[in-house]
């Protein structure tokens, strides 16, 4: 039995979940809707505050169906009723951003500045910035893959370089650094 796929997803207080034509699964929260359509040969049962998938067989496909599916559908709920927060802080002299709506401005260092314009389903907000500290950009959402994907293309922008660390990165992320180059003893 998959140990991720034999647990129940539990709802909470304020979400409600349907399951449509074509085993597809809604999910409704405080914080918006989020659909999966999920493989027909997992069964997925809704009782007593709880998600349950069940799969026909032991076969590896199967098997790593039934988790899948699982944990997309527990993304979802903790989505629609917390919501995904993706921190990321600009590493570097001049480095900063701007938010207007849905469009960021980045100043990273190049001869020009980028502009990114968000998908609808993203929020982000850039925090006040004391004298000494690293900007940073706060990026919510209720879909765990969209926001993540969306944090990936922002930090291709200026990724991290390993000597002085300059660049976009995650808030904790620890980075390989190397050592710089040693003057010739002659």
């Amino acid at each position: 039995m998959s140990r991720i796929g034999k647990l129940p997803v539990n709802l909470p207080a304020g979400v409600s979940v349907e399951l449509l034509d074509g085993n597809v699964v809604k999910v409704k929260g405080p914080l918006g809707e989020m659909c999966q359509k999920v493989d027909p040969d997992i069964t997925v049962t809704i009782e007593d505050n709880e998600i349950k998938f069940t799969r026909p067989s032991d076969q590896p496909r199967h098997r790593s169906m039934h988790g899948l599916y699982r944990a997309l559908v527990h993304n979802m709920v903790v989505g629609v009723s917390e919501g995904f927060t993706i921190r990321q802080e600009l590493v570097g002299v001049g480095y900063r951003v701007a938010v207007a709506g849905q469009l960021l401005t980045f100043s990273l260092g190049y001869s020009h500045e980028i502009q990114l314009l968000l998908p609808a389903e993203v929020k982000a907000e850039v925090p006040d910035v004391k004298k000494g500290e690293t900007p940073k950009l706060v990026l919510k959402s209720c879909d765990k893959q969209l926001v993540g994907q969306v944090a990936a293309k922002i930090r291709s922008l200026r990724k991290p370089e390993p000597y002085k660390g300059k660049g976009i990165k995650f808030v904790g992320e620890q980075l390989r650094r190397k050592a710089g180059k040693t003057a010739a003893a002659k």
